[in-house]
Formats: structure tokens, C-alpha cells, sequence
């Protein structure tokens, strides 16, 4: 059997050095695709494109991870801008969403990681706090804290103990998006990861980034569900 194909969104860097050239470049940390091959699963990079074309790629995918990055634009969740919420990510944003509204709408099963799971609450309808304290200690140093599974969700099926996972962020999820429930949260009550209420549904976003330490419980479940779902497409 074929390794299940998962894209994996990337971003555009507008000047990046690699040998003698300084050029716009579509990258993505080599984390996310090493993770999805360790978990079983074959990894395709997805540069930006446009909004309309996202169903269209899909189709020939098997599930989907959206990575982390910069902030969501608050336009999309109708909230204005905090001052220390970053520039704009435009292209991003709007390739983005239309990558998790085609994935929502095709059923395909989905992982969005920080900024990702940011990204899927917002497409859901709901809204993100634009700063919290404490999840970052300095610019460019991945934090560890212990996160707390829900029990009677997804996640806390893949990983019932309190763990501790890399983080990087300084928003969150304020109100949750439309059939969204939390699966994990921080000591401090920050969300730390959220699903579908629908258990037929893999849809599952974390805050932090699993991509870092390697572990790949949760990423193992959506190459699976990718498995699975191609097997009954095909049969």
C-alpha cells in the first residue's frame, strides 16, 4: 500500500540567502515534513496559491497539516488590531483558510499546528486572544510546558497523561469556532489544542510544536485516518 500523501502549507520568505543567491523562497522547517514521514506518511509541500485552487489540490492529497507561523490578520475574526499583534500575512492567510474551508468541506482529515490551529478556529467562526503572557521566553526559544488532555476527546485517547511539549506563541484561542471543543490545556487555562466534536470527523489543532520534539502520537493518528479515508474512497 502507498504511503498517504499529506500536504503541508508553506509560506514565502521574501529574501532568503542559500549559497550565492539572496531570493523570495517558499520554506517551511524540515521538522514538519520529517514528522509526517516518521508517523508513515509521505510529505508534499504546498507553496501558496490562489484562494479558488485549494479544493483543487486537495483532491489530490490525503490529508492536510497547516503550519505554524505568524499571526492571523484579527480582520478575519472581525476584532481589531491589537498593537502587538505582528504585520499582516495576507497571501498567507488567505491560502491558508481556503486550504482548512476545503479540507472541512471534502471531509479530509486535518492537523493544524500553532498558528494552523489558530487559523482553523478562525475559519470555524470563532476569535483568538491577540497577546497572553508567559509562552514565550525570548524571541527565536522554543518554551516547555505541560499540557493537560480533556479527557472524553480525541487527544486525550492518543495521549492520556499530562505532557510536557515545545511551545511558541503568544495568542491563543479566545472563543471557540463553530462544532470546536478543547481537548488540552495549559496550567493557566490557555488552550492548548482543540478537534471537531464530531468523533467521525479528524480535525485536531495543538498549539504547540509537535514538529520539535519528535513525537509522533498525534501525527501517526492523522496518517492513519488518512489511510483510512483513501482505502474507502478507492474501494
Amino acid at each position: 500500500m502507498h504511503r498517504p500523501l499529506i500536504g503541508i502549507s508553506t509560506y514565502v520568505e521574501a529574501s532568503t540567502r542559500y549559497g550565492v543567491w539572496d531570493l523570495p523562497t517558499a520554506l517551511v522547517p524540515t521538522g514538519y515534513y520529517e514528522l509526517v514521514q516518521a508517523a508513515g506518511g509521505a510529505a508534499v509541500l504546498l507553496p501558496p496559491d490562489e484562494p479558488g485552487r485549494a479544493a483543487e489540490v486537495l483532491s489530490r492529497l490525503d490529508g492536510l497539516v497547516v503550519a505554524g507561523g505568524p499571526d492571523v490578520d484579527p480582520l478575519h475574526y472581525g476584532a481589531a488590531r491589537d498593537p502587538r499583534t505582528g504585520a499582516p500575512a495576507t497571501v498567507r492567510d488567505h491560502w491558508e483558510l481556503a486550504l482548512i474551508g476545503a479540507a472541512l468541506a471534502s471531509g479530509m482529515p486535518l492537523l493544524g499546528i500553532c498558528r494552523g490551529m489558530q487559523a482553523l478556529n478562525v475559519a470555524l467562526g470563532g476569535t483568538l486572544h491577540q497577546h497572553i503572557d508567559g509562552h514565550v521566553d525570548a524571541p527565536g526559544v522554543t518554551s516547555w510546558h505541560p499540557v493537560r488532555p480533556v479527557p472524553g476527546t480525541r487527544y486525550a485517547a492518543l495521549v492520556a497523561e499530562e505532557a510536557e511539549v515545545p511551545t511558541y506563541h503568544h495568542q491563543a484561542v479566545d472563543r471557540l469556532g463553530r462544532d470546536l471543543i478543547v481537548s488540552a490545556q495549559a496550567v493557566d487555562g490557555t488552550v492548548e489544542a482543540i478537534e471537531l466534536a464530531d468523533p467521525a470527523r479528524w480535525v485536531v489543532g495543538v498549539q504547540w510544536h509537535p514538529e520539535r520534539d519528535k513525537d509522533t502520537r498525534v501525527m501517526s493518528s492523522l496518517v492513519s485516518a488518512a489511510t483510512a479515508r483513501t482505502t474507502v474512497l478507492v474501494s
